[in-house]
């Protein structure tokens, strides 16, 4: 069985009236801004970690090391 919405409710209804609403509004920005400066640190370190690991290739068993990059041909008839 679960928790019906009247449960639900019930218990917002007392959460509401042992903080009140001005203190659960302060706890609800602060867990979102927790959030978010958790993710952006998460984006950073995935960032940090691709420029200070550059890819490897390997031909012929041997590592090469380096940075990738695309050059488009002119074809001219």
């Amino acid at each position: 069985m679960g928790i019906s919405i009247w449960q639900l409710l019930i218990i917002l209804l007392i959460v509401v009236v042992l903080f009140g609403t001005k203190k659960l509004r302060n706890i609800g920005g602060d867990l979102g801004g927790a959030i978010k400066n958790f993710r952006q640190s998460m984006r950073d370190g995935e960032n940090e970690a691709a420029e200070d690991n550059p890819q490897q290739l390997t031909k012929d068993g041997v590592v090469i090391e380096g940075q990738v990059t695309n050059k488009q041909q002119d074809n001219k008839v």
